[in-house]
């Protein structure tokens, strides 16, 4: 039944490096991207949570991957709306070889420009980030002053 088949993907994440733009002989811009996107997990044995990053290639073509060539930069954060496309092929040396990447059907930059002006944090550095709530239990037991209103002065 192919009718019920669905391949989407959906990362946000930061550049691991500039985007690379070239062009197929017929004309037609494709743009590699490289994403890096955390996941968080609870170590077993210390109890404390560690990101654990995840790397993807992104393809964007056409006009939208000329606009992720000009636009970002290393260290960037994106979000990529698209599929997941698997190709194998036979290297040099006759092994096969394998890979998956996601092939874009947009590409939303995240942040600004100014962001990450000079690559990363500011000294050349990538530091990826990650898209998962923080643990907030530090700041259980913290009050939080309303002013000095009562709920009845709440507009909603």
């Amino acid at each position: 039944m192919a009718g019920s088949n669905i391949n989407s993907v959906v990362i946000t994440g930061n550049l691991t490096k500039d985007p690379e733009l070239r062009s197929t002989p017929s004309g037609t811009s494709v743009c590699k991207l490289r994403v890096a996107v955390n996941s968080r997990r609870k170590d077993g044995q210390s109890g404390e949570w560690i990101d654990k990053p995840n790397y993807f290639d992104v393809t964007v073509w056409g006009a939208q991957g000329e606009n992720c060539a000009n636009y970002l930069s290393k260290g960037r954060p994106v979000a990529v709306d698209g599929r997941l496309d698997w190709r194998e092929w036979e290297a040099q040396d006759g092994s096969k070889r394998q890979a998956v990447e996601i092939i874009a059907n947009s590409v939303q930059f995240l942040g600004s420009r100014s962001d990450n002006a000079g690559g990363g944090e500011g000294n050349g550095t990538f530091k990826p980030s990650s898209d998962v709530p923080a643990d907030t239990s530090d700041f259980e037991g913290a009050t939080v002053s309303s002013g000095g209103g009562s709920d009845d002065d709440i507009p909603f």
